[in-house]
């Protein structure tokens, strides 16, 4: 079942599509909207059982999630995105570029990884732990077990071989905070496997757009230039 996903829109032109992290929604993101808005039509959107869009009944796995991003974008007769993904938004977006490579023009990919071997252990070893208590309380729980989908996000997925990203084929940004969760050298690993990828870090933790929204959009809107988008 295909479901309606919430999202945010403003401005006109080329579409830049902003994917959120895990646990969070499509406000994340209100100073690249804002900043943004004036040269794209940008488009915030709520992934399944996120902020204001339903859960609906379909797998919740990252994969669906590229898939749920396809069909929204039919629904509105979009052709082609610039899509920028921060967190499980990049790794929709690396999933999302491998199964629909004819629908994207660029990719951004903010704080993503390709497994849980990409985060920093004092970051996974407690994930997991808690993932695991969780799966035991979801049994009885709904609130465990919907804690407990999001864990599975992290702890799970989205198990991309680097090999695949040489699939990729569009201009591609890799970015992310100098102290990010995500391994620095795991980073640099996703950048060296896709073809036509530029890196850059931006000192700071993991939500670098948020924290640094200035030098954040300011290397965004210059890939994005120097592209052509």
């Amino acid at each position: 079942m295909n479901i309606n996903l919430y999202y945010q829109e403003k401005g006109k032109g080329e579409v830049l599509v902003l994917l959120h992290g895990n646990s969070d929604n499509s406000n994340y993101f209100v100073n690249q909207i804002e900043y943004f808005k004036d040269q794209y039509r940008v488009i915030a959107i709520d992934t399944r059982g996120h902020g204001k869009s339903p859960r609906g009944d379909m797998s919740f796995t990252i994969s669906q999630f590229a898939d749920d991003l396809n069909n929204f974008l039919n629904k509105l007769n979009i052709d082609k995105i610039t899509l920028l993904g921060f967190s499980d938004g990049a790794n929709i977006g690396m999933k999302f570029a491998l199964k629909y490579p004819e629908k994207l023009n660029a990719l951004i990919l903010d704080g993503g990884n390709l497994n849980k071997d990409g985060v920093s252990k004092s970051v996974s070893v407690p994930i997991e732990l808690i993932y695991k208590i969780t799966k035991l309380l979801s049994k009885k729980s709904e609130e465990a077990k919907k804690y407990m989908e999001l864990l599975n996000l992290l702890v799970n997925e989205p198990n991309i071989k680097p090999e695949e990203l040489n699939k990729i084929n569009v201009p591609t940004l890799v970015i992310a905070g100098t102290k990010d969760l995500i391994k620095k050298e795991h980073t640099q690993l996703i950048a060296d496997n896709i073809n036509n990828s530029e890196l850059v870090f931006i000192d700071g933790g993991h939500m670098v757009a948020k924290q640094k929204p200035e030098e954040f959009n300011k290397e965004v809107s210059k890939f994005l230039v120097k592209k052509g988008y």
